[in-house]
């Protein structure tokens, strides 16, 4: 088996996507249109892997200085494979991965494994590949991720949360409101963190025009008024939040607690996971035991996201 390393370029792109949509781990997050929309701000270093002339692999990836990263601007993003990967062929990847890096002047990889719950299929080989190359664990970030066909009840509080919210009358529905979505999300980061959202609403607005069936709104209403929301990206079997995001008066009515019921309940019912995010700072190192709680409150249990460096020395 003749593994070749070639690097991205723009005319791979319907290749590229075409690969992705029918691989084992790949999500729309690692397609060209998402993956590209900041491509300004990250020197794009991303490879395709060919066994035989044909597409096996590919690793989204950019480069800074003589790092690899997988990749720099997104949560995961590591060797996205074929239903024909083994782990042998994997172990052979590495192998040509070390020796097309090496001469290119690359002395480490920062590799973003994709957690399992992304996965369509086993798909750990590059776990193991990493393990055998002297990769090292340096970061982990701790998730919180419900299994929606077996899901656990919701805390007290959140049912008191949901009692408060049918009392009050309130109503979920999907929306595409982002200026309302983000003067909500802007006010919370900047009152509480002195922080903004990951993405402009300039951004979000690219990605929802991108993906519409992906990159979705949903709001608790109070009349008219978006009191809360969440941004969702639907990755298929399993759905992410991005962003939530409430008002005074949207906490005092239970608006999260009801979108949620609701999205669970209603709109994602036939899904294996609904991840919340990291609740983790400082590189995974600590903790937000308090933002960890109110997940784990509505039935939600870790998940990882685990980062490794691979010394090319």
């Amino acid at each position: 088996m003749a593994i070749e390393i070639k690097r991205y370029a723009a005319g791979s792109a319907t290749e590229w996507d075409e690969f992705l949509t029918a691989s084992k781990n790949g999500t729309f997050l690692l397609q060209r249109g998402f993956m590209d929309y900041h491509a300004d701000r990250f020197q794009d270093h991303s490879l395709m892997i060919h066994e035989d002339g044909k597409l096996l692999a590919v690793l989204p990836a950019n480069a800074d200085g003589t790092a690899l990263n997988s990749h720099g601007g997104l949560t995961y993003g590591g060797v996205i494979s074929g239903t024909k990967m083994s782990a042998e062929r994997m172990l052979m990847v590495f192998d040509a991965l070390a020796a097309y890096l090496r001469p290119a002047g690359f002395t480490e990889v920062n590799y973003k494994a994709i957690p399992y719950i992304y996965h369509r299929q086993p798909a750990d080989e590059d776990i193991y590949a990493l393990f055998r190359q002297g990769a090292q664990v340096v970061r982990t970030d701790v998730s919180a991720t419900i299994a929606v066909p077996h899901r656990l009840p919701f805390g007290s509080g959140k049912k008191d949360g949901l009692r408060k919210a049918r009392k009050a009358g309130l109503e979920i529905r999907e929306s595409t409101d982002w200026s309302a979505c983000w003067a909500l999300l802007s006010q919370v980061l900047d009152d509480r963190h002195k922080a903004r959202p990951v993405h402009s609403e300039a951004e979000i607005r690219l990605l929802a025009g991108r993906f519409p069936d992906r990159v979705r709104l949903f709001g608790a209403f109070d009349g008219d008024q978006m009191i809360s929301a969440l941004v969702i990206f639907d990755c298929g079997q399993t759905v992410h939040v991005q962003y939530i995001a409430s008002s005074d008066l949207g906490r005092q009515k239970g608006g999260v607690d009801m979108i949620v019921h609701h999205l669970l309940d209603t709109v994602f019912t036939g899904r294996t996971w609904f991840d919340f995010g990291i609740s983790t700072t400082d590189q995974g190192r600590e903790l937000n035991t308090g933002l960890a709680k109110q997940k784990e409150m509505f039935g939600a249990r870790s998940t990882v996201y685990q980062q490794y460096r691979w010394q090319l020395t």
